[in-house]
Order: C-alpha cells, then structure tokens, then sequence
C-alpha cells in the first residue's frame, strides 16, 4: 500500500477513461480500414501495408522527439501559472548518485534553490538515505522509470505497466511521496506509454532545454546551450547521475551549476520543483 500522496496547492479532477490522442485514435482506424481492405480487396492489400508502415513511421517519430504532444501530454514549459510567477524548474536525472548527488544538494542548499531528481528507481535502492535527504532538503523525488532500460521505447503496455508501478513503489516506500510526474529514459517513448501514465496518474514532464551534460565535457558549452533564451517556464535537464567530467576530473554539472544559478537570477528568476508547479493529472483511484 502506497504512502498517501503529500498535498499540492492544485486541486487534481477525477481520472476518467484515458483521452486517446488523435494520432492514436487515426491510426487505430488505419489500422482497421488496412486490415478490412486486406480482406476484401486483396489486388489493394499491398497499398494497406504500405499505409500501415507509413502510420507506424509516423508513430516512430512522434516517439523520438522528445517534446512532442502526439502521443499525449508531454510537459516541455511549466504552467502558466508557474510561468506568471518568473519560476524555472532544475531538473537532475539519473541519480542517485554517491559521489555526486551529495556534493550537487550541498551546492543547492549554499544557493538556496530547490530543484527536482529524476531518480532511476534501482538506483534509490542501493542508496536510499541519499533519496531522504534529497527529500528532506526540500527538493523532489519524481519517477525515472525502475531500470533505466535502453529499450525502454520498444516495451509493450503491460512491460512499461510494471516499469512504473515498480519505480512507484520504491521511490513512495523511500520518500513516504508518490510521485506525480514521470520522465522515460532519454526522451523515448512509444504509444503505450501515455495509456499507462493516465492510469497511474502520472504526467509526463521533457525539458525546455538541456545542457548535454552527459556528453560533453566543455561547461562553457553546456552552460550556453541551458542559458541561451532563457526564461520564465524552462525547464533545464542536467544529470546527477552519468555525469561527464572535465579534463581535470570534476563533474561538469558540479561546474555549471552555481553560473547556471546565477544567470538564472541575473534573469529575474526563481526555482521551483515540479511538485510546486505542476498539478497532478488525476487523483489515482477515483473513478
């Protein structure tokens, strides 16, 4: 039994039956008008496969690009409301990590800035006093998927269902907070998540704009690419977890962040976690 979910300063309406995008929705029927001309009209059936593959084409893409709406909500920018109130939201994916993850939340707390962890739920297990205090210096514990899988985007409904109830659980057991918002691993999904997602009341939060900081080793570089237009709503993505180092050996999220922080309020601008800003889809369990 899960820990009840700790109050927003939103109110949360009931489920209801999952919305279909209206990709989704045209492609079912493609998929059914494909298979009746099949059927009926086999001198055509070879046009009904070529129109099926073109759709699951069309899918494919929508599911690569990591901001995209076809597929479901998808939370690129904070909420007006966020936005009217000059908040950005920093975001940090892939820890816990035991050797960085410390030395981010004691540059966050010499700051003052509360940002949102992106866990990866196997990782919270082996490190779970590092998830608390996450918890415990104010920031938020949102789901990063259990695993991390690479394959993540090629699972089928019931594989990614499991997935997040598996992450649920552990980061709301650890936390005594259940998650609210859900990030796939890399960006990459595929129709059967948002179905899922609605189901476990979870909003699927990309970023405005991301520093890269996995790959490259330049901070001047991963610096300009979070800071170039920035503005109220963005929400930044820098990783904790499979950080690049510098030549010299440091973590570059470790180099970025305090110029980061500090463009961040040359701009008028404050943080806020995605727990503040964002309401929940749905109170899960409600009808």
């Amino acid at each position: 039994m899960h820990p009840p979910i700790a109050p927003l300063s939103h109110p949360s309406p009931p489920a209801g039956r999952w919305p279909a995008p209206a990709l989704v929705t045209a492609s079912i029927g493609l998929h059914a008008v494909a298979a009746g001309t099949a059927l009926l009209l086999p001198e055509l059936a070879g046009w009904a496969l070529a129109g099926v593959a073109l759709n699951h084409g069309v899918l494919a893409a929508a599911g690569l690009w990591p901001s995209s709406t076809l597929l479901g909500p998808n939370l690129s920018r904070l909420p007006e409301a966020a936005r009217r109130r000059q908040a950005f939201a920093l975001t940090l994916d892939d820890g816990p990590d035991p050797e960085v993850t410390p030395a981010v939340l004691d540059l966050l707390a010499a700051e003052g800035v509360r940002a949102t962890f992106f866990c990866i739920a196997e990782r919270a297990q082996a490190h779970p006093a590092l998830v608390r205090e996450m918890v415990g210096r104010g920031h938020s514990v949102q789901n990063h998927s259990h695993g991390h899988r690479h394959h993540f985007a090629c699972l089928g409904p019931a594989a990614i269902a499991r997935e997040l109830r598996r992450a649920q659980d552990v980061l709301a057991d650890i936390t005594g907070v259940l998650p609210h918002c859900f990030r796939a691993p890399a960006g990459l999904r595929n129709p059967f998540l948002d179905p899922q997602l609605h189901d476990q009341g979870l909003t699927l939060v990309s970023w405005t704009r991301r520093g890269f900081d996995t790959r490259d080793d330049h901070p001047a570089r991963v610096l300009a690419r979070l800071t170039d237009s920035l503005g109220a709503g963005d929400i930044l993505l820098l990783h904790d977890g499979h950080a690049r180092r510098t030549r010299s050996g440091l973590p570059v999220l470790l180099v970025v962040l305090p110029a980061l922080l500090a463009r961040c309020r040359a701009a008028g601008l404050h943080a806020e976690t995605l727990r503040e800003a964002v309401p929940l889809r749905h109170a899960v369990g409600q009808p």
